[in-house]
């Protein structure tokens, strides 16, 4: 009697062709195969092994990125200066998703097709703000803030806790107003937190007034718990020492109608 097929090859088996060399694709190959997934798939894919780790963030303008960014971003965000500052694909897709989120902020306002402008409609005795997709409990982060508009009366930049409020009646500074955000008004250049005056920013004699268009970069530091700006490069000095251990939200609030300002998350801020 002729003896029947042998067992079939076990679970070990298995899982050796799995991990053996022949799984391992060219890199080349993965980065096409990668190209077509969205940001929550790539970032389950980072931890599937070092090979797809290293595809994946080895270089941050590979074609992933860069048709992830295709999908993600507004054209106008892509071809105007809007992320000059930002150059990678990388980076644009995560800055992207720390723009200034379209659900938390005042109903007077709206955020533009390019994803990172607020505009903000003219509406009488209203002052509305707007805080950013995602806050920060830890690290140490950077951004820039700029008006394409005129400021009016109040014009702040800064942060705030998710219970800060985006609205309130009249022409206020509304970051600053109470003990859950902290903000630079760029029209008097006073510092305001718990609404109350902290003196005025930068510290020098005759500091120069903001002009439309000028980029601000705001450094939050949660290990040493700060807010710095700077201007042009050049670094003014910590505004604010000692903020809480809480997640903190990139915010700005205006009052002229019309008015649009932008911000882009850059990453983590270079020393020096």
């Amino acid at each position: 009697m002729a003896a029947g097929p042998g067992p079939g090859p076990g679970p070990g088996a298995a899982a050796a062709s799995w991990g053996g060399p022949g799984w391992r694709l060219p890199g080349r190959v993965l980065e096409l195969v990668f190209s077509y997934l969205e940001l929550r798939e790539l970032r389950s894919c980072a931890l599937v092994c070092k090979l797809w780790h290293r595809v994946l963030h080895g270089d941050e303008n590979s074609e992933v990125w860069r048709s992830l960014a295709a999908r993600c971003l507004a054209e106008e965000a892509l071809r105007t200066d809007i992320l000059c500052n930002v150059p990678t694909y990388k980076g644009k897709v995560r800055a992207f998703h720390h723009a200034f989120s379209t659900n938390d902020c005042s109903r007077n306002v709206y955020i533009k097709k390019n994803g990172f402008t607020l505009h903000r409609n003219p509406i009488a005795q209203s002052t509305d703000g707007a805080r950013t997709k995602i806050g920060f409990s830890e690290g140490r982060h950077a951004w820039e803030v700029w008006w394409e508009g005129p400021l009016g009366t109040v014009a702040v930049i800064g942060i705030a806790t998710k219970r800060a409020p985006m609205q309130c009646q009249g022409y206020v500074a509304l970051l600053g107003s109470d003990d859950q955000s902290w903000g630079w008004n760029l029209v008097d250049n006073n510092l305001l937190h718990n609404g109350e005056v902290n003196g005025s920013f930068p510290q020098c004699n005759n500091a120069p007034k903001y002009q439309i268009g000028e980029r601000i970069r705001v450094i939050l530091d949660m290990e040493d718990k700060t807010l710095a700006f700077e201007r042009g490069y050049e670094f003014l000095g910590v505004a604010f020492r000692g903020l809480p251990k809480v997640c903190l939200y990139p915010a700005v609030s205006a009052v002229y109608g019309n008015t649009e300002v932008t911000l882009v998350y850059l990453g983590k801020p270079l020393d020096g």
